[in-house]
């Protein structure tokens, strides 16, 4: 295949379809890590074509999901409170914090930007030198290499009043915490493929061997998922427990050692407390002590008293595939896009999101 249409065909999809059907024999529990892959196989109706033996559950890759209610609340407190320019991702803005969201800051007076770039972030502090800029870095490892370029880009210029609020995940922890869940049934998994094609897939052997589970890794459109899916089924119909990756095309084993180099010099890995999941070890990035003047935790010495979330809000149980968003008692009542009782109702890889508004009767898968 040459062109990104080709992994939409539908009859390719439905030869995929039908190996599948050939294949399974008893009933399998799959998760895709991604919101992403959740979104395309929500909006695409995947769902609903896969044979009824084949479940699918969603996971925890969705970054901005998982950022915990106290870093929402310290990012408002800095544009409130400290008058700092806040910039970050548009899907971080409407994701509800204890009190408020960054888009009620915004509309309070608060200057609140929604940028592409870190970088742009780095050009706003030096076009406002009596304003201090910061950057609320929040993704998985994808995301990582801007936002420490940025930093090293800020240092090189001599800019001082940049920093960032980082919040960043690993997806390999988050694999192991819901393996370790006794209330996980789940019996492989779709790994992130933008996430391999910076770190590789080193890091998915162990957990291969730990928990006896086939990984693939795939891409996110219809085609590289159901492909995915089925590579998966094969492994498991013969008991089989391999990692394999579908999204070569884009994914080299080694991933991509420049960015990895660039991650390792600016950030050391720490434990990492994930919203509706709770604390996981070794699973976030923060800034290495050499760069600790465009760490915004330790410039501004912000102490953000932890809150409990929602109790009518199920995400936990959402993002550790234990539960569908439509289980959830106020999923399309209380909770809406409009009035997100928690993140996956708004973030743009939110499971809620995407059964929201891409499913017609997602209820009977």
């Amino acid at each position: 295949m040459q062109y990104l249409s080709e992994y939409r065909d539908a009859d390719v999809v439905g030869q995929y379809l039908d190996e599948i059907r050939r294949t399974v024999t008893r009933p399998w529990t799959i998760m895709e890590v991604c919101g992403g892959q959740t979104h395309s196989l929500v909006k695409n109706g995947i769902l609903q074509l896969l044979p009824e033996q084949v479940r699918m559950v969603h996971g925890p890759g969705c970054p901005v999901c998982v950022t915990p209610l106290y870093q929402i609340d310290k990012a408002v407190h800095l544009a409130m409170e400290h008058g700092a320019i806040l910039c970050s991702y548009g899907d971080m803005l409407r994701v509800p914090g204890s009190k408020m969201s960054l888009l009620e800051a915004k509309a309070a007076g608060a200057d609140v930007r929604i940028l592409y770039s870190p970088l742009e972030a780095v050009k706003i502090a030096q076009e406002n030198p009596s304003k201090e800029v910061v950057f609320f870095a929040v993704g998985f490892e994808t995301t990582a290499p801007a936002n420490a370029l940025s930093v090293i880009h800020a240092q090189r210029a001599g800019v001082k009043n940049y920093s960032i609020l980082t919040s960043h995940v690993l997806v390999p922890p988050a694999i192991e915490a819901v393996m370790n869940d006794e209330d996980s049934h789940i019996q492989g998994f779709l790994a992130a493929g933008h996430v391999c094609a910076i770190m590789g897939i080193d890091e998915y052997y162990p957990l291969v061997e730990k928990y006896n589970i086939p990984v693939v890794v795939t891409g996110f459109e219809p085609v590289d998922l159901v492909q995915g899916i089925l590579m998966v089924v094969r492994q498991l119909e013969k008991g089989e427990h391999r990692l394999e990756n579908q999204y070569s095309r884009v994914v080299r084993p080694e991933g991509n050692p420049e960015a990895q180099k660039v991650i390792a010099k600016v950030f050391e890995i720490e434990d990492r407390e994930w919203r509706g999941i709770g604390n996981i070890p070794m699973s976030g990035y923060e800034l290495r002590t050499e760069f600790g003047a465009y760490d915004a935790n330790k410039k501004f010495s912000v102490n953000i008293e932890k809150v409990s979330e929602s109790s009518e809000c199920i995400a936990g149980q959402v993002l550790k595939g234990i539960k569908k968003p439509f289980e959830c008692p106020q999923f399309g009542k209380k909770c809406r896009p409009q009035s997100p009782l928690g993140a996956p109702m708004v973030s743009s890889e939110g499971a809620c999101a995407a059964y929201y508004h891409f499913s017609q009767a997602m209820e009977e898968v």
